[in-house]
């Protein structure tokens, strides 16, 4: 009988923040994140990029200590690596000098169990997993699906009460993440797997509705808990189905909405979001952007996509499409509201144009709409050489933000910058100059 009552798992108001360089400033990557798991629960983490889902995963596995807050299992706080809670990562993480079964084995090894007792229970958990005739093999020797399923087994085989799992399908081609997916629910189920809950990072929307009992998702800068969504559609479950298209739609909408996921959703026009100097831009290619305009302003869209239905048309991730959409509609070549993309008379001017008329309007967008931009252009013209380094505008960034960060961000801008010809940039010397005449 399940306990209903107590959780398995308590997070409360947890924070995590890492020090930034060699001085005191923190960068604060979870915030006040507070959660609960019960048995018979399989629970999914849904968010963007940069939003804490996976350290959150190593705070609740003891790997990492939170800055503040606690984790509680089964009412007793985690200090380092608890007994009954395993992982699976999205690498594979095998050794490659040891067999399937010597990988299976190892967690057993080092929990001193003896050899005759780790050797049935590594079989038992390679039968289950689906790779029996492979207990000698070496990881070189089989698929990535093959080694996935290695590292299931190796997560089992200690009969673990929760199995956490760090994006465990994302390094998989489509038709093998889909079958171990399938094969993982199947067994689950059934209940031949020794667990009693899961939790699942992930970025991708249809596979935590197609997995998960709930689904937390994820506001970003920092990571919080934006919104709680039940999934309470029966296994197996219909991807087709209007019911699984609905919970889709939301949660596309939701992870897009301006005001955050939990606040309420706009069917109307959205308004911009505000980017100032210190925002964390995400380098995208002038050619996905503009394919993407091309895409929209075509039928079957004509000015207006369904943003699940685009994803699944262009083989993009929602992790893929939210930052391309959402440079577009920073741009304001596009507006993003309700879980669709609209093109605006701006979009529809540039895929209109030819390629310098292009250019010149993309220039004008940046240098309008994306402040680092026309900071940037802005020293460089104030500057008799018309030069600066790179470190010039990277140690202001961060000031404000992590390394990482700010790498991204002008990463994103120099690619920009360089298509709309409002500056350019030598990668040999690091430095940012006006452009020749």
């Amino acid at each position: 009988m399940l306990d209903q009552t107590t959780p398995m798992l308590q997070v409360s108001k947890v924070v995590q923040s890492y020090r930034k360089g060699s001085d005191n400033n923190r960068i604060l990557v979870l915030d006040d994140v507070s959660m609960t798991l019960k048995e018979g629960e399989i629970v999914g983490l849904l968010g963007r990029s940069g939003s804490g889902k996976s350290s959150l995963l190593r705070i609740i596995s003891g790997l990492t200590p939170p800055f503040a807050g606690d984790v509680k299992w089964y009412g007793k706080a985690i200090d380092g690596p608890a007994d009954g809670i395993s992982m699976v990562f999205q690498t594979f993480a095998l050794f490659p000098w040891l067999t399937v079964r010597q990988n299976v084995e190892i967690g057993l090894e080092a929990l001193g169990i003896d050899a005759a007792e780790r050797r049935k229970r590594a079989e038992e958990a390679i039968d289950l997993i689906g790779l029996g005739g492979f207990e000698s093999a070496y990881p070189k020797e089989l698929s990535g699906g093959m080694r996935q399923r290695v590292g299931f087994a190796r997560a089992l085989v200690v009969h673990p009460r929760l199995m956490l799992m760090d994006e465990p399908f994302s390094a998989l081609d489509v038709l093998t993440a889909e079958t171990l997916r399938t094969d993982i629910i199947d067994l689950w189920m059934e209940g031949q797997l020794p667990i009693k809950s899961i939790l699942i990072v992930t970025h991708n929307i249809e596979e935590a509705v197609l997995m998960c009992d709930r689904v937390l998702i994820f506001s970003t800068n920092p990571g919080r808990v934006g919104f709680e969504m039940p999934i309470t559609l029966p296994h197996p479950r219909d991807r087709q189905a209007p019911e699984f298209r609905d919970l889709v739609e939301e949660i596309y909408a939701r992870m897009t909405n301006r005001e955050g996921p939990g606040a309420p959703l706009h069917t109307g026009p959205t308004r911009h979001a505000d980017v100032t100097l210190t925002s964390h831009l995400t380098p995208i290619s002038t050619n996905i952007l503009a394919g993407l305009l091309e895409e929209l302003v075509d039928p079957p869209y004509n000015g207006r996509a369904d943003l699940p239905e685009l994803a699944d048309s262009l083989n993009m991730s929602a992790d893929e499409l939210f930052p391309a959409a959402e440079t577009l509609a920073m741009l304001r070549f596009a507006e993003v509201t309700g879980g669709d993309i609209l093109i605006t008379d701006a979009g529809r001017e540039f895929v209109n144009e030819d390629v310098d008329d292009r250019k010149e309007l993309f220039a004008r967008q940046l240098l309008a709409h994306v402040p680092l931009v026309a900071h940037i252009r802005h020293v460089l013209g104030e500057r008799p050489s018309h030069k600066a380094p790179w470190s010039r505008f990277a140690d202001e960034l961060e000031d404000h933000m992590s390394e990482s960060f700010a790498e991204e961000s002008l990463r994103a801008v120099v690619n920009w910058g360089r298509y709309g010809e409002v500056f350019a940039y030598d990668e040999q010397s690091r430095q940012f100059s006006l452009p020749e005449d």
